[in-house]
């Protein structure tokens, strides 16, 4: 009898809503940036503020595993070596090149190279699991995808979209984070999610906060409000429960399945980004979205044909 993460109708409805959760984050840290005074420039505040959002998200976790997993939440050595590990990629180096680079980007852009990221998920699990290997229609899926990324960020007359450092940051953290996911996958076998998420993320952000430090001395500390506040921490919540659910999902699920509904990321960006940033979406957006969905069903419709086994 399936686990009840592994049932269709579950993982469906746990990974929209943890995407959704994700797609939020974009507008929010913009939102965040300019109630701020978060200049594109100033990359040490910006890891600061990312920092400060993953040590009370895993902080706020660990809480909640303690308390309401009742799971044990001390570190062994064994345990820090393992943690430290998961968070540098998952945490650490995802958000150091996701905080700058979505400064000098957009929260549409953004969103749309986030989509980016199951197809890297799907391109390392092929080389990490024996079950879980590319073929020739896959390998078509993964083209139409990419080819949605570069088509959504392909130059235009109005400056709107384009390809530069902005970008080459997010799809390096997209692969810090495609990497992190499958790290995850293998320690969840032996620790329990919710304490390895958390410290994953504790552990991560103390490197975001020094780094942030570092760039910018003395000038990291943020006036914070009532509505920064309620920003931080609804950020530092959506990272608290999207984590533990994507781990999760990934733990009892192969790779392929549960990466393709990461599309739902850029969808649900675009669309708050359109909404609380006031950004249009421009034309070469929306159909490299629409090449992002093609690649998203046809992996979708090979990978049911091959489980009933249909050939």
């Amino acid at each position: 009898m399936p686990n009840v993460f592994q049932r269709p109708w579950t993982v469906t409805f746990l990974a929209l809503f943890n995407t959704f959760l994700w797609g939020s984050a974009f507008p929010f840290i913009k939102l965040s940036y300019e109630a701020l005074d978060i200049q594109e420039n100033e990359y040490g505040q910006q890891l600061f503020f990312a920092g400060e959002r993953f040590l009370l998200a895993g902080l706020l976790l660990l809480v909640i595993s303690r308390l309401v997993f009742k799971r044990p939440i001390r570190l062994t050595a064994e345990k820090l070596k393992a943690y430290a590990h998961l968070g540098a990629f998952l945490t650490f180096l995802q958000y150091l090149f996701f905080y700058i680079g979505l400064s000098i980007s957009t929260g549409v852009q953004g969103s749309i190279i986030a989509g980016s990221t199951s197809f890297f998920q799907m391109a390392l699990a092929h080389f990490r699991y024996e079950d879980d290997r590319l073929n020739r229609l896959k390998g078509i899926a993964l083209t139409l995808g990419f080819s949605g990324i570069v088509i959504a960020n392909w130059p235009t007359a109005s400056a709107e979209v384009g390809f530069g450092i902005g970008e080459i940051l997010l799809i390096m953290a997209m692969i810090s984070g495609a990497f992190g996911n499958l790290v995850a996958k293998d320690y969840s076998r032996s620790h329990d999610v919710a304490p390895m998420t958390a410290w994953a993320m504790v552990i991560g952000s103390l490197g975001l906060l020094i780094v942030g430090y570092v760039l910018a001395p003395g000038d990291v500390f943020l006036p914070y409000t009532v509505t920064t506040l309620f920003f931080l921490l609804y950020l530092a919540l959506l990272s608290a429960v999207g984590f533990t659910l994507w781990n999760t999902l990934m733990k009892y699920n192969p790779v392929s399945r549960v990466s393709l509904y990461m599309f739902f990321v850029p969808l649900f960006g675009v669309v708050l980004s359109s909404m609380l940033l006031g950004e249009t979406i421009p034309w070469n957006a929306l159909v490299g979205l629409l090449f992002v969905i093609a690649g998203i069903y046809l992996s979708t419709y090979f990978q049911g044909r091959a489980n009933r086994g249909v050939r």
